[in-house]
């Protein structure tokens, strides 16, 4: 456990090194500006999703899977959906309807596929397979509804994902590959330089998921499973009602 705690967050700051000097100072496609006119990075997010899908993998290769699907859609949704108003899991079935495959459906279903198959490999039984993937698939969505502003995302990773540290077996290796990036993120993404965007906060949700996915039994998965659905419903809700005021 102390290995992927301390393996995670010195890997997802090397890997945010390492990208920055990849690409030049102030170059748009790496850059946003936040909710104050700030101007951040984004090199966080692909840093700490690869550092955690590392870290779980090493514990439990599925869920180290899981964890790298994630933060890969979520990268693509933050690159080829920026700029892109639409928010909330109804605008892009809306549009997926009028067929316009927009980057947030690529990631919604990406996101929750690799959580169904996560979910499939970790559990024997067909429910509990179905409770893990929807657990995994819920709590890499809600992490990322919680992203609106600095340091929130992380901070939930830390509040949610500390207490896992304390179970046993795999449960804890994953939560700790976690905590370790939101950890390493967190005070750059508290003092405006950095965000981690869908990439991280998607990967870092999804390994929350695996934690619990790989650390409960049925009971444990259902209590988890109402809790990401009903996030999800109300975070819904208050993207519609926010896009409705706008």
């Amino acid at each position: 456990m102390i290995v992927s705690l301390g393996g995670s967050a010195l890997l997802t700051r090397a890997a945010t090194n390492l990208l920055r000097a990849a690409n030049p100072v102030g170059h748009p496609r790496w850059h946003r500006t936040n909710y104050a006119g700030r101007t951040v990075e984004l090199y966080a997010g692909p840093a700490a999703a690869l550092a955690t899908a590392l870290a779980a993998g090493r514990t439990r290769p599925i869920a180290g899977v899981a964890v790298a699907v994630a933060g890969a859609c979520g990268a693509y949704d933050d690159f080829a959906g920026a700029g892109d108003p639409r928010r909330g899991f109804r605008a892009h079935l809306s549009a997926l309807r009028d067929g316009e495959v927009t980057s947030g459906a690529v990631k919604l279903f990406g996101v929750s596929a690799a959580g169904l198959l996560a979910g499939a490999l970790m559990k024997e039984r067909v429910v509990d397979k179905v409770l893990a993937g929807v657990v995994i698939a819920g709590a890499a969505h809600l992490v990322n509804l919680v992203d609106v502003r600095p340091g929130r995302a992380a901070g939930t990773v830390l509040a949610l994902g500390v207490p896992g540290l304390l179970r046993k077996g795999p449960a804890a290796g994953i939560a700790a590959a976690a905590v370790g990036a939101a950890g390493s993120v967190l005070p750059d993404d508290l003092g405006e330089r950095a965000m981690i965007g869908d990439a991280g906060a998607h990967a870092l949700g999804a390994a929350l998921g695996a934690a619990v996915a790989a650390g409960s039994g049925r009971a444990g998965l259902v209590a988890h499973a109402a809790a990401v659905v009903t996030a999800a419903v109300c975070g819904e809700r208050v993207s519609a009602l926010a896009g409705a005021r706008g």
